[in-house]
């Protein structure tokens, strides 16, 4: 796949984003999809993206540099907080933050990039590996 094939607008779980800031299985397709844009984060999964870069004694400076100039960080609604209770009753092994993932995905009509294979359960979530 090359840039020009990718089509824009893509939801960003921290997971993903995670494998793209370590180099992980899946950096590539995360990297192209930041560069086709438009890229969008939950606030919600910019913070749990900080604590895990944190949390391995990593440098949140440089990890945010690489990620801010291509990402939109979007605030949690009180609509995404309502959508993200909803989707627990059909998603109960869903994290609050990957709820929050998949209402804002589900209010931009975007498809969410994760490295979580559990997500395909959720129509419009894509996998990066």
């Amino acid at each position: 796949m090359t840039e020009k094939d990718v089509p824009s607008g893509r939801v960003f779980d921290a997971s993903a984003l995670l494998a793209y800031v370590f180099d992980e299985p899946g950096a590539d397709t995360v990297r192209l999809y930041l560069r086709s844009g438009p890229a969008v984060c939950s606030a919600a999964n910019w913070s749990e993206l900080a604590q895990k870069v944190h949390q391995k004694g990593q440098d949140w400076a440089l990890a945010k540099g690489l990620l801010a100039p291509r990402l939109v960080i979007e605030p949690v609604t009180a609509a995404d907080g309502e959508a993200a209770a909803l989707l627990w009753r059909d998603y109960p092994q869903f994290s609050l933050g990957d709820r929050l993932c998949l209402a804002l995905s589900s209010r931009l009509g975007w498809p969410a990039l994760t490295a979580d294979a559990a997500w395909l359960a959720f129509e419009g979530a894509e996998l990066i590996r």
